[in-house]
């Protein structure tokens, strides 16, 4: 439980603190000032900012208003959940100042704005290609890249037909098959010449489920007419360890970044037109809970699947951030095209209150989202809490 929390919130705070840093870095480029960078949330723990006049670095207050320095204040926050940066003229006030948000452009300040969402998705383009470096576990066949490098090759049961002799022996989808009475299984036609030569007896079949080997005792038969050699009953796949040049792997990770997000982003588009459909929502959706809950099966599995996990989440925040939802970036580069389309900016007052609003819907949502997460993932969470003890 205690790695999980960990995993949690190192995964959840890179996501968010690489986007605030896309917001940070695009402002810098264009010379708007940036009050406030924190790592994590307030209330502060301490500060520090480097004086315009001596070049040292003074520690700042935890009370301290960021804004009456000169250079951007640099402070560590109680709640470690990612960062957040403070721009000046954020809200669209203090346009007079030439350093601030306001005074920009609207093409400058939707990079600015949009650099977040960009941050996140080139976030999961860096994990994804050290994934595809370092070795990521792929379905193979023997077809394969031959720029590809294998290592733990293995049979994984795909599906188990009912009354088949594998269902029948206790076999499940996922499962490993390691060796057939006593002799190692590592392909797909090996395993399969072994299941024929067992026909009309019983064989010893060993397994691997969740770490543990398990031993099954199962006769191959023939299953339906068309076949003339045993079966057990069940759809193979070959699985293994898959890893690139850096060169392959660099365009790999580029490859599936774009594949994940028009996946994601259709399957978004999908869950909103069902919501107008009055259909509900048919997807399963995770909050803040039920995040934690799946880090924790995903750090049992490895490291490279919460390397995995983290690209497809931080391609699901990017998607997030730019969907037209007020208080969302998505919201304000809405905001912004209002202005070029009319000619002139929405009252600040006016997008103020919408924006305010739609925060607190999103807060409500959350809070809604979190109430699912407790009833779908609750018992597990509680049990987990409860062997800390």
């Amino acid at each position: 439980m205690f790695i999980t929390i960990i995993a949690f919130v190192l995964v959840l705070g890179v996501l968010i603190l690489v986007h605030e840093l896309g917001h940070f870095v695009a402002a810098r480029i264009f010379k708007v000032r940036a009050d406030e960078f924190g790592f994590g949330y307030p209330p502060r723990i301490f500060g520090f900012v480097k004086s315009n006049i001596t070049g040292r670095w003074k520690r700042v207050g935890r009370k301290e208003d960021a804004g009456k320095y000169k250079n951007t204040v640099w402070s560590l926050n109680w709640l470690p959940l990612g960062g957040f940066v403070t721009i000046k003229g954020q809200d669209g006030d203090k346009k007079e100042n030439k350093n601030s948000f306001g005074s920009k452009p609207v093409w400058q300040r939707f990079i600015m704005l949009f650099a977040g969402v960009f941050m996140n998705l080139v976030l999961c383009f860096v994990l994804l290609s050290v994934g595809f470096m370092a070795g990521v576990p792929t379905m193979v066949d023997d077809k394969a890249d031959t720029g590809m490098s294998f290592k733990d090759e293995k049979v994984l049961i795909m599906s188990v037909s009912d009354d088949s002799p594998a269902k029948e022996a206790g076999i499940e989808v996922g499962d490993v098959v390691l060796n057939m009475d006593g002799k190692e299984v590592s392909t797909i036609s090996g395993l399969q010449e072994l299941i024929a030569n067992s026909e009309g007896r019983e064989a010893d079949l060993v397994v691997l489920r969740g770490g543990e080997e398990l031993f099954k005792k199962i006769e191959p038969k023939i299953i339906g007419e068309d076949n003339d050699r045993a079966m057990i009953g069940v759809g193979l796949v070959r699985a293994a360890t898959v890893s690139y040049p850096w060169y392959k792997a660099i365009y790999k990770g580029a490859e599936s970044t774009v594949r994940l997000t028009v996946a994601i982003a259709k399957a978004f588009g999908t869950m909103i037109a069902d919501i107008f459909r009055g259909n509900g929502v048919q997807a399963d959706v995770a909050g803040p809970v039920g995040i934690a809950v799946l880090t924790g099966q995903v750090v049992k599995l490895g490291w490279i699947y919460v390397l995995q996990f983290a690209a497809l989440l931080s391609v699901n925040l990017a998607i997030i951030n730019i969907l037209p939802i007020p208080a969302l970036d998505g919201g304000r580069i809405l905001f912004l095209i209002i202005e070029k389309l009319k000619g002139g900016p929405v009252k600040q007052k006016i997008e103020g209150a919408i924006h305010q609003i739609g925060f607190i819907l999103l807060l409500l949502l959350m809070a809604l989202v979190i109430f699912k997460d407790f009833r779908t993932y609750g018992s597990s969470m509680w049990n987990a809490i409860a062997n800390l003890f």
